[in-house]
């Protein structure tokens, strides 16, 4: 590594996301799984693997469309990871039920989130407790801001950004707006897998 060039910190920051990028994030509850291409190929395809465990309704409708979204980028940009997808699971069973995610790498460390759950798995308080973990892992990637946003009428989506601390900031084009400031989390050394 050279020093005294301030690439020790783009160095270290490289080798951190490589780490964080394949790493399962645990929840007292969930686990969240860094998607790569060929597993987001076959959800896509709706053709689970031998060691996939589905819900009846895994995948749902925003499954395809945020991993439609990660192939159109893995192909457009390469790999995503750590700013790419991740599937959502049981963490007493494996059993996975939605996914969360960035909308890409973050700009001037601002980046968007994106989640779900299928409707089996809503109102237990997963979605919270899978966005608070997000938003942690967001603070150990020097993610500053994260956002999302939520259809007008999408008062349960409201419900977990406000619980897991984001604020509204704003209504433009049918969407409500909403952001959290995280503090800044990245650690000394990336986290054990």
């Amino acid at each position: 590594m050279v020093t005294g060039t301030g690439c020790e910190n783009v160095e270290r920051a490289t080798l951190l996301r490589a780490r964080i990028g394949s790493v399962t994030i645990s929840t007292a509850r969930l686990v969240l799984h860094p998607v790569d291409e060929e597993e987001a190929r076959r959800i896509v395809a709706r053709s689970p693997g031998p060691d996939d465990r589905w819900a009846a309704d895994y995948p749902f409708d925003g499954d395809l469309a945020g991993l439609g979204a990660l192939l159109h980028a893995l192909e457009q940009h390469g790999e995503q990871r750590p700013f790419g997808y991740y599937r959502v699971s049981l963490r007493h069973d494996g059993t996975s039920i939605g996914g969360i995610g960035f909308r890409g790498p973050p700009d001037d460390g601002v980046a968007e989130v994106g989640y779900g759950l299928v409707p089996s798995a809503r109102c237990q308080g997963f979605a919270t407790e899978a966005l608070r973990a997000f938003v942690d892992l967001a603070g150990t990637l020097g993610v500053k801001t994260l956002r999302a946003d939520t259809e007008l009428d999408d008062i349960a989506s409201q419900h977990v950004l406000e619980n897991a601390g984001f604020r509204h900031i704003g209504t433009t084009g049918g969407l409500r707006w909403y952001e959290t400031d995280i503090v800044d989390q990245a650690p000394s050394r990336p986290p054990h897998p």
